[in-house]
């Protein structure tokens, strides 16, 4: 069940990061072009909401089932912050991603309640990029590959 877990999260990480993207990139283009948002940009900027969600929701089942995690534990917090390989697997990747995807959320919520569409894209790009950034940022890469 856990490997399953484990793939899963991993592949949908690079949908939810495309996604992510390609949402930061609309609505840069969006707000620079002085574009009125529509129903397009919306779903855009909703579907990369949605992936993110997936993720932490899953990241966050992965987390608790995971036996690395227990033995992350085991070990004792002391050891784990000292170690940067469990430190950013078991403090700094979940809760930095967990910051990011509440950033990702804020920018929804604000784009809602603009009320003009350089407000809607501005809110996009500025909530989702940093979302992005922390996220990237956190990517335990030497899993990746």
């Amino acid at each position: 069940m856990y490997d399953l877990i484990q793939k899963f999260h991993s592949g949908w990480a690079y949908l939810a990061l495309l996604l992510l993207v390609v949402a930061v990139v609309n609505s840069l283009l969006g707000m620079t072009s002085k574009k009125e948002f529509t129903t397009k940009d919306r779903k855009i900027a909703l579907f990369g909401l949605i992936a993110t969600h997936i993720q932490l929701v899953v990241g966050l089942i992965l987390y608790f089932v995971s036996e690395r995690g227990f033995k992350l534990f085991q070990i004792g917090v002391g050891e784990v912050m000292k170690t940067a390989v469990y430190r950013l697997t078991a403090v700094e990747h979940p809760l930095i991603n967990i910051i990011a995807i509440v950033l990702i959320t804020i920018g929804w919520s604000k784009h809602k309640k603009a009320a003009t569409s350089e407000a809607k894209f501005k809110s996009i790009t500025l909530f989702y990029g940093l979302g992005l950034v922390f996220i990237l940022a956190r990517i335990p890469w030497h899993l990746w590959f």
